[in-house]
């Protein structure tokens, strides 16, 4: 049958739903409730200016670098991708890509965001894309599609953006003073405070973290003690939470090395040996780990990524910009002392652990077992499937995975991880799967067809668990 522009059941009420019980617990318990999306890219100045998009190539596909690399793999030249074409080329150069995306989540992801936010049922390609430029572009206009009101169609109730410990957070305490229903919080990302590797780039990342405190960092602890002055900036503006994207954890029980000598090296720029460097960043990651203990929050870890592997592309086109893979760093042993050492002193706040490498899993699902102690529910979390692992075969084995080794029923479900206003969808198409894997187990005879049990492990796992994890409130934010 040749390619057609109707999709028939492709996409339906009933997508990705199996069986009869798969689809009650979707639309009777999981499809209407609303979101908290704890950890995207999202920019907070066009969340607070309410920002309007020009056209649908300006909110759909700029900075998407999963689009970007299978225009890459098509053969679509990088003028139509990152370059200097005009909107509409790049918009019919991807939708000329889409149809050969069968397979990929691209395919379910972009025909779902078009339905969900454009009400375009038929399947996108060359023939149609200057209709449906056109089409998306009207519709762009309309006041529900600036940035709030794209949030709120999604029934997104908490947004947290990723926040270097340098930022103003000018656009959170202007948005908060607003008074909206949405909540925007800031999350603490501090990879650039261990960021060692290349001396020069710390130099300067150091001179603005002084800029940022007021007062000359010239040594190691003047560094901890300005992190901690901007963890408690950020908290006392409803930060709750911090992220770090590492390859992996870094353990040492003795002090091979002194941080302090190694922060004077750094500011003198002299190179220093990958022991050096992962004992800092170890070091490091250990005091603010405490600090955050103190605070109450939680603490993310983003573990796995090869990154910048293609140097002549990163010269060109700068980072983030789809040249990234996935790693095959040791976890384990690394990841079980650095708990342990927090957890030893009882400075282990509650932490979420992803991983990149599917291989990990079972390792990663194992881990938090370890340090789990009562105290909280859930307390140390196996994080949803991360980036390449963000797609339903990722998302069935990071949930088949948990449930075998852990508690399903204590997870905290779903997050976007995206700098996409239309990326909301993929926590549908995460709670069709999660509720069609209990449809399927309940009809192999393998659960009961309890229906309000059931339904509520699926309602916490996709809102109440993230809802009573994270202490999202507007109480004592100050302004």
């Amino acid at each position: 049958m040749p390619y057609s522009t109707t999709k028939s059941s492709f996409l339906n009420e009933d997508f990705l739903l199996q069986n009869d019980y798969a689809k009650v617990l979707y639309h009777q318990y999981a499809k209407d409730l609303p979101i908290i999306d704890y950890h995207n890219h999202l920019p907070p100045a066009e969340i607070n200016a309410n920002k309007k998009f020009e056209n649908i190539s300006k909110i759909w596909l700029a900075g998407d670098h999963y689009k970007w690399r299978a225009m890459r793999t098509f053969g679509i030249n990088e003028r139509f991708i990152t370059g200097d074409a005009s909107d509409e080329e790049k918009f019919k150069n991807w939708s000329k890509t889409l149809p050969y995306t069968l397979r990929n989540p691209l395919y379910h992801w972009s025909h779902l965001e078009l339905k969900r936010y454009f009400g375009f049922d038929e399947l996108l390609s060359e023939k149609n894309a200057a209709e449906v430029y056109k089409h998306c572009n009207t519709i762009l206009e309309g006041d529900s599609y600036s940035t709030q009101g794209l949030l709120a169609q999604m029934k997104v109730e908490v947004v947290c953006s990723t926040d270097d410990p340098i930022d103003s957070l000018d656009q959170h305490i202007s948005f908060h003073k607003k008074g909206k229903d949405l909540g925007l919080y800031p999350a603490f990302r501090p990879d650039k405070a261990y960021a060692i590797e290349n001396p020069t780039t710390y130099k300067a990342y150091i001179s603005s973290l002084s800029s940022s405190v007021g007062f000359e960092i010239n040594s190691y602890e003047k560094m901890l003690e300005a992190m901690s002055i901007r963890i408690d900036y950020f908290h006392e503006r409803g930060c709750r939470l911090s992220d770090h994207g590492l390859e992996q954890l870094y353990f040492y029980k003795d002090d091979a090395f002194s941080a302090d000598s190694i922060f004077s090296q750094v500011l003198s720029g002299d190179n220093l040996s990958t022991e050096k460097v992962n004992f800092f960043k170890f070091t490091t990651l250990m005091a603010l780990c405490k600090m955050y203990h103190a605070k109450g929050w939680v603490q993310q870890f983003h573990l796995g990524a090869l990154r910048n592997t293609n140097e002549r592309s990163l010269r060109i086109l700068g980072p983030d910009t789809g040249f990234d893979s996935i790693g095959d760093f040791d976890q384990a042993k690394a990841m079980s002392g650095f708990f342990n050492a927090l957890n030893s002193d009882d400075q282990l706040t509650k932490t979420v652990i992803y991983n990149l490498n599917p291989r990990d899993n079972e390792v990663f699902a194992t881990m938090i077992g370890n340090y789990n102690d009562g105290s909280v529910r859930g307390k140390i979390q196996f994080g949803s499937g991360w980036w390449y692992l963000d797609q339903k075969d990722g998302m069935e084995k990071q949930l088949n995975t948990l449930s075998n080794m852990g508690l399903i029923s204590c997870f905290i479900g779903m997050l976007t991880d995206s700098r996409s206003f239309l990326s909301f969808p993929r926590h549908e198409y995460f709670r069709r799967i999660l509720c069609n894997l209990f449809g399927q187990d309940v009809a192999n005879g393998e659960l009961p067809w309890d229906e309000k049990w059931l339904g509520e492990i699926i309602s916490g796992i996709c809102y109440y668990n993230a809802k009573q994890y994270f202490d999202f409130s507007p109480k004592n934010i100050h302004v």
